[in-house]
This record gives structure tokens, C-alpha cells and sequence, in this order.
């Protein structure tokens, strides 16, 4: 096949694995990047061997770029996406989606229109871990899934992270932040959810940072930092998602899904690989499950290989903007649930992102 023509927008830190992965794909090329500061991009470019490196519009004037992966900043991603767009282009957005879900749905609706695809991380799921999660799943390993529990915990990134200040604002928090990885997780093992409720809470208005170079200064913390929602399945199971900025500590795994003849204990969704555990009706220990699929190391880019075979084939790709969109809703959702005291059913749906088959090479898809 030809290779599909990528440009990268935004080249902080997270870019360097997208384009380490990026380019060992033989399907993809990555033709060009850029940054609001046109020097960063000049950097990477000279970095990865990348091409041309651009200001933001130039990339988006430029009608060789197929794919535009947009590593910006969440409060950027509607904007730039909407851009990608606008300019012909199909976009991966990191996660979230967007912020506001009316942008997220204009992505979405402005896309199908022009007839462009429309992606968005997590794509960890992709990996071997959840795939074998998967796979178990779907061979009635757990007889009928009924329940899930998924639990992200610590204090909070301002004890390390240099720049802390946007995990508390807007567009983050712990639900924000990290709740895509184990929601994309949830759908991708049991399919779309119809309503959630839930309970939230800013524990401390005020955070301190006690990293470098910023420590001693103040954050004001504008979005809950403690979130646990209850969501309900449309197939009929019942989840429940805890998600905390606000924990010195637990002994909570991070997804179990218990089902009619046995429990799955699922791997770090924040991962690609990662220990899989089962125990069946009557077992009395559990066993460790080989891992079925590949890609088990940082793997991020596997999203945007996908999207760009299933450009050139015509199938879904898997990482798409449906299932972002829907997990948007839900945090959202859970928020609204939280300030109104009740349940809220959710607008959106999508379908569970098809399988990868077993046995595959790294860095192969089909």
C-alpha cells in the first residue's frame, strides 16, 4: 500500500514515543511536524529525521499531510482537530477528545461530512495485555460479564511533574487525566454504557507544588480531585470507577470484571503489556494467563497506524472518534451527576472496537 502521509502537531514531551513508534511503521510516513514554538519542531525534526518542520498553519496548508496526529494540549484539541479537519485532513487527537463535548461532536460531525476519520487515544487497549483480556472474555473464559471495577489512586502529579498547575484545571483532573485509559478499557471489554451517576469533590482548594522548578508556588484547584461514578452498561453490567488525586496509598487493583463463571484481573490500562490473572468458579487460586497478543512495550502510535490502514482498506479503525466521544460524555456525565444527585443517560454510543487477532508481530495490525 501507499504510505499514508503524517503530520504531528505539538512536540513536548509526549511526542518522542509517538514518534519513536511512528516512524517503524512501513505503512506511514511521517512527512512533517510542528509546534507553536517553530524551533521545538525544528528540534524533533532533527531529532527523528523528519522532513519539514513547520509552524502550525503552514503544516495545515500543506496538501501532502493525510494525518494530522495532534499532541497539543487538551485545551487545544478542539481547535486544532476542528483545523485538521476544515483543512481536508483526517486527526488522532490525544486524549481527551476535546474538552467541551459540543466540539468533540462538531469533530466528529465535520469529519463524516468531508468524508475523513476521526481518532483519538487512549490506544493502549491495542495492546497485548488488554487484547488478551479481550480474548478471554469473548471465549467465555468469564462466563457472562455482570460487574467491573476500575480504581486510579495516588496524590496527584505536583510532587513531580515540573509544570503541575493544568492537572487542576479545566480538561483534567483525575477523571479527565486518567479516567480515558480505564473507561476505553471498560468499553473495549464490554461494550458502550447508557446512563452513570456518581459522587465528587475538590478535597483541597489549594495545592502546593514540591517539585522543580516551581515548588513553593500555589494551585488553585478549579475541578474535583476525587471522582467515583457508578456506570451502567448497555449490555447489562454494572461498573464502578474511582478515580482520586487524593490518596497517599491503596491495595485496589486497577480493573477486575466479574463475571457468571469467573473473575478477570485486568492489567494497568495506562500500559500496553502487563500481568493478566483469572479465577475460575471453584478455583481456589489464581493463575496467570499468557499474554495472547502483542506490543506489550510503550506502544503509543498503534492508534495511528490503524487509522491510517483502515484509510487505505475502507474497515473502521479501532482508536476512532465514537468510542472518544462516548468516553468524553461519561466523565462529563459523572461530574453533572455529581452537582444534579442523579442518574444521567448518555446521548452517544458506539460500538466495541473489533478484536485484534491473535499472534501478531509487533507493530502489525491485520
Amino acid at each position: 500500500m501507499t504510505p499514508v502521509n503524517v503530520g504531528v502537531i505539538g512536540c513536548g514531551t509526549i511526542s518522542k514515543i509517538y514518534f519513536e513508534n511512528l516512524i517503524a511503521f512501513p505503512h506511514l510516513n511521517v512527512a512533517a511536524c510542528a509546534d507553536l514554538f517553530v524551533e521545538r519542531a525544528q528540534a524533533k525534526a532533527a531529532e527523528h529525521n523528519i522532513p519539514r518542520a513547520y509552524g502550525v498553519e503552514e503544516l495545515l496548508a500543506d496538501s501532502s499531510i493525510e494525518v494530522v496526529v495532534n499532541l497539543t494540549t487538551p485545551d487545544a484539541h478542539a481547535s486544532v482537530g476542528l483545523a485538521a479537519i476544515r483543512a481536508g485532513k483526517s486527526v488522532y487527537n490525544e486524549k481527551p477528545l476535546a474538552i467541551a463535548l459540543a466540539d468533540a461532536r462538531a469533530m466528529l460531525d465535520g469529519a463524516r461530512a468531508a468524508g475523513l476519520r476521526v481518532g483519538g487515544a487512549p490506544d493502549t487497549f491495542l495492546g497485548g495485555g488488554l487484547q488478551t483480556c479481550r480474548k478471554l472474555i469473548d471465549d467465555g473464559a468469564i462466563g457472562e460479564p455482570v460487574a467491573a471495577t476500575a480504581f486510579l489512586l495516588n496524590h496527584g502529579p505536583e510532587g513531580w511533574h515540573p509544570n503541575p498547575g493544568f492537572y487542576y484545571q479545566a480538561g483534567a483532573g483525575p477523571m479527565f487525566d486518567m479516567g480515558p485509559y480505564y473507561l476505553t478499557a471498560l468499553v473495549m471489554m464490554l461494550g458502550p454504557v447508557r446512563r452513570v451517576t456518581g459522587s465528587a469533590r475538590i478535597s483541597t482548594p489549594e495545592r502546593t507544588i514540591g517539585s522543580q522548578p516551581l515548588a513553593g508556588q500555589k494551585i488553585t484547584v478549579s475541578v474535583p480531585t476525587h471522582v467515583a461514578g457508578v456506570l451502567d452498561f448497555a449490555g447489562g453490567a454494572v461498573g464502578t470507577i474511582i478515580t482520586s488525586f487524593d490518596s497517599w496509598g491503596h491495595n485496589l487493583p486497577h480493573i477486575e470484571i466479574y463475571g457468571t463463571q469467573g473473575t478477570l484481573s485486568v492489567p494497568d490500562p495506562n500500559n500496553f503489556g502487563g500481568l493478566v490473572r483469572l479465577r475460575r468458579a471453584g478455583e481456589k487460586e489464581w493463575r496467570e494467563m499468557p499474554l495472547t497478543h502483542g506490543n506489550i512495550q510503550n506502544s503509543r502510535g498503534l492508534g495511528v497506524a490503524d487509522l491510517a490502514l483502515a484509510l487505505r482498506s475502507g474497515r473502521p479503525h479501532r482508536a476512532n472518534g465514537d468510542m472518544a466521544c462516548h468516553v468524553l460524555e461519561m466523565m462529563h456525565a459523572v461530574h453533572e451527576a455529581s452537582r444534579e444527585g442523579r442518574h444521567i443517560p448518555l446521548t452517544s454510543t458506539c460500538e466495541r472496537p473489533a478484536p485484534l487477532p491473535a499472534g501478531l508481530p509487533d507493530k502489525t495490525l491485520d
